[in-house]
């Protein structure tokens, strides 16, 4: 017996172990797969979920199918062969406590099935307001200082309470429906042993003789001992079914992203013809962002041969943003097509498209690390050296304020850049664009934090470095752009005009109401 004991002991021993590593690989490789899959995603299955549920789901998700599992592997196969061993050994008894434990055991199914029947919504529910719980929270955390300017604390704080009060509240009924169960089941082991001693008294006194009497008693206490197996199989598998009810709700939300497929798939072209490097053409193109009443963009038709500066602008909401994010395709045109170096968009590798595009966003975006890593950054790392860097930093003027930075150009950045102002998350985010060396820049009102004078220098120093390569620049300031070769101005997603700046102030009207708000009257010449 004490042999079997320490052997038990150590199977446990091992068995968990096997457990413990195989629910943490499997943990590891959802991760893994919903990670690589929204990777893949486009802006519009993006903003299908929300970040805030793709984060739930890779964390919070995860954690409960992994629990799962877990216990799964522990309990749900050690539980069922315990039963099944138990029922094998009282089959051949009196029938009597057969159908007692077969009706204890219906029993503690139907209020097993009844409780799910009750948590299985709700479990689908809370993982929907843990969403809107992170939401909130992320809601109010970037944007702190608006809060604290308006005073707006209060509000945030209204909206947060409501948020965790109803998950509270969710969890809370779950909890009670789950407590529940443990003194039904307990109730029911004892209702089923005192029906066995009660049963096994009456069988006990009808028999004839000590020797018939003494068998009687002790197939009462076999069997009592069996039947508390099966009870406490069952109750071994109450622990797995008072979290499978979540876990399968999150294992859907899981799959759901990992069988979303991404809408802007990769084509086959990994160059381009010879001869047709740097120009682009939109030919009738239209767009409409997905669940949107109306066109983004209608019907824009304009080129841009090798090396031409081109110019975009026109009022808040025009689509000037929209148009130019249809080149590297983050999003797919609705109608009409977007070609460059003669080959429309769709048809490109994903990877080779992007290979010739320096794309600088609206937003400056910054990856905690350090200068070099930020602006030496993507699949042209290793072709960059520390020199590329440091030029590529000097002709965005961004060197000046790196020098002074504390490690200079290993400096630490934080994430998001939160120890860099604006302008020098801009700079170094136009750095980064010209470190790659593309054969198209893309620039999306990406000079917007820069002072005139160093925006006036940076377009210098782009000019003369980058001599030769087209150059796409969405901007609301006229300053920026008054000597591009071509102005598109855009008004209500639609073509307004297109030509250089003194034409435009003699034939488009959209665009001199906009120099009329810039300029002086001097500069005004119609």
């Amino acid at each position: 017996m004490l042999a079997c004991a320490f052997g038990s002991l150590l199977l446990a021993i091992v068995v968990g172990l096997f457990i413990a590593s195989m629910g943490t690989s499997v943990g590891k490789a959802m991760r893994e797969r919903q990670f690589d899959q929204v990777e893949k995603y486009s802006s519009a299955e993006i903003n299908r979920f929300s970040i805030y549920s793709l984060i739930t789901r890779s964390t919070n998700d995860v954690n409960q199918v992994q629990t799962a599992f877990i216990l799964g592997l522990m309990v749900a196969i050690r539980a069922p062969m315990m039963a099944a061993l138990a029922i094998m050994k009282i089959s051949s008894k009196n029938i009597g406590w057969v159908e007692v434990t077969v009706f204890c055991v219906l029993v503690m199914l139907a209020c097993i099935g009844a409780i799910l029947w009750f948590t299985f919504p709700r479990f689908k529910r809370i993982q929907w307001m843990n969403d809107d719980v992170n939401r909130i929270t992320k809601e109010g955390l970037s944007g702190i200082h608006v809060v604290h300017a308006y005073n707006a604390e209060g509000y945030q704080e209204g909206k947060f309470k409501k948020a965790n009060d109803e998950l509270t509240g969710t969890h809370v009924s779950v909890t009670r429906a789950m407590a529940f169960l443990q003194p039904v089941m307990t109730t029911i082991m004892s209702m089923l042993g005192l029906a066995i001693y009660w049963l096994g008294a009456v069988i006990i006194s009808e028999a004839e003789g000590l020797e018939e009497r003494l068998i009687d008693f002790s197939d009462m206490i076999v069997f009592s001992s069996y039947a508390m197996q099966i009870i406490a199989a069952f109750m071994m598998l109450i622990i797995v079914f008072m979290i499978l009810p979540r876990a399968m709700v999150a294992a859907r939300r899981i799959d759901e992203v990992v069988s979303t497929q991404p809408t802007i798939l990769d084509g086959d072209v990994v160059e381009s013809p010879a001869g047709m490097e740097g120009r682009i053409s939109f030919r009738n193109v239209s767009f409409r962002y997905p669940g949107a009443a109306q066109d983004a963009l209608t019907d824009i038709s304009f080129d841009v041969e090798k090396g031409e500066t081109v110019a975009i602008i026109g009022s808040t909401g025009s689509g000037k943003s929209t148009l130019v994010k249809l080149i590297p395709r983050f999003y797919d045109v609705g109608s009409g097509e977007v070609v460059v170096d003669g080959v429309n968009v769709k048809d490109y590798r994903l990877d080779a498209l992007h290979r010739k595009i320096g794309y600088v966003p609206q937003k400056a975006v910054m990856f905690q690390g350090t200068v070099a890593s930020n602006v030496n950054y993507g699949d042209t790392e290793g072709e960059r050296t520390e020199e590329d860097v440091r030029k590529a930093i000097e002709i965005a003027q961004g060197a000046e304020f790196v020098e002074r930075m504390e490690g200079g150009y290993e400096g630490k950045v934080a994430e998001g850049g939160t120890n860099l102002s604006g302008g020098q998350k801009q700079r170094l985010s136009i750095a980064r664009a010209v470190c790659r060396r593309p054969e198209l820049y893309i620039f999306d009102d990406s000079f917007s934090a820069l002072d005139y004078k160093t925006d006036r220098q940076l377009r210098s120093q782009l000019k003369k470095e980058t001599a030769g390569v087209t150059t796409i620049i969405v901007a609301q300031r006229i300053g920026t752009i008054r000597d591009a070769d071509k102005i598109v101005v855009l008004d209500e997603g639609r073509v307004a005009g297109i030509g250089k700046h003194e034409d435009l102030l003699r034939e488009c009207e959209v665009y001199y109401q906009i120099a009329r708000s810039q300029l002086s009257e001097e500069e005004l010449v119609r």
